[in-house]
């Protein structure tokens, strides 16, 4: 049995449809799960409840912590470290491997120019310390509770109807409904983001090999640096529309921020879009041999799958 803690969302599903290839037997947990695969077990949970998270993950040898919450640095704050902590003790209890889905959050912002796993971890951000904390928890766990983890990282990702894809929402989305693009704070800036359907295969391969285990691994990310001007560009290209942009400086961000939560929280996160963002992710290609897929084909495949809404 393999198990998806938070199941449904822009990775869950195309892990669930990977993971066809290790196991006949996944399970799924979710507020509100729903079938991925025809045989996939359904296990409704709310993962803030600790006996909940036990019963899910009972059973399972690998289990998959890919959930998200809210973007508010409050509700991670306060739910994160529960989650990760009921989590880690389940997969303990049932002798269970742990996946963790996790972001970049947690580097020293000078490393955002070229992150690599060995990256210092000093967070200039809220949600940045929670995730570092998150990280703590695991290893902890892992030197003093016997766990066996891995860190699963990908950069800011995009993909096949991505509710949550920075991609999605800023351009993709907007080009197909023959709007213009938008991006924060610098267009000339590099931006690497991840494949959706490559990270989930990788994070499924990850799963299944076990010595890939207490180690954090980048997910597979194209290695061609694009600002977001040539991303814009190259999905007008595709459409064949004209390309255009306007940029969410940080004083708009801020501006923005007084009446919206959701664009408040991307304040802090602006020195990831002042400075060019890459995200290397050659531990891995070179350890599996894995080519990532070229932003050209995955921004055809993304804008082919998916209407003008996004959905």
């Amino acid at each position: 049995m393999q198990t998806i803690l938070g199941a449904g969302g822009d990775i869950g599903i195309f892990l669930a449809k990977e993971l066809k290839n290790y196991t006949d037997n996944i399970r799924l947990v979710g507020r509100h799960p729903k079938k991925v695969n025809d045989a996939d077990e359904l296990f409704a949970a709310d993962l803030m409840d600790a006996d909940a998270v036990s019963q899910a993950v009972a059973g399972s040898e690998v289990a998959y912590l890919t959930v998200g919450l809210p973007y508010n640095h409050r509700i991670w704050e306060k739910q994160w470290p529960l989650i990760m902590q009921h989590v880690i003790a389940a997969c303990c209890k049932h002798h269970c491997k742990l996946v963790f889905f996790d972001n970049v959050y947690m580097y020293d912002k000078t490393v955002i120019p070229h992150m690599k796993e060995d990256g210092p971890i000093n967070p200039p951000s809220r949600k940045g310390k929670v995730r570092a904390k998150l990280v703590a928890m695991i290893f902890e766990a892992i030197q003093t509770k016997g766990l066996q983890a891995l860190i699963a990282r990908s950069a800011d990702f995009y993909g096949p109807n991505a509710k949550n894809g920075i991609l999605n929402i800023l351009v993709l989305n907007n080009m197909k409904k023959g709007k213009r693009a938008n991006w924060q704070s610098d267009v000339n800036k590099i931006h690497s983001v991840t494949y959706t359907p490559d990270a989930a295969k990788a994070t499924a391969m990850l799963g299944n090999t076990p010595s890939a285990y207490n180690q954090v691994w980048h997910l597979p990310t194209s290695t061609e640096r694009l600002t977001g001007k040539q991303f814009i560009n190259l999905a007008a290209a595709i459409l064949g529309v004209r390309a255009s942009c306007f940029v969410l400086s940080p004083f708009l961000i801020r501006l923005a921020g007084l009446f919206s939560t959701t664009v408040r929280e991307l304040g802090e996160m602006q020195y990831q879009n002042t400075q060019d963002y890459f995200f290397d992710s050659s531990k891995f290609n070179d350890h599996f041999n894995f080519t990532p897929t070229s932003y050209e084909a995955g921004i055809r495949e993304t804008l082919n799958r998916q209407d003008a809404s996004g959905t």
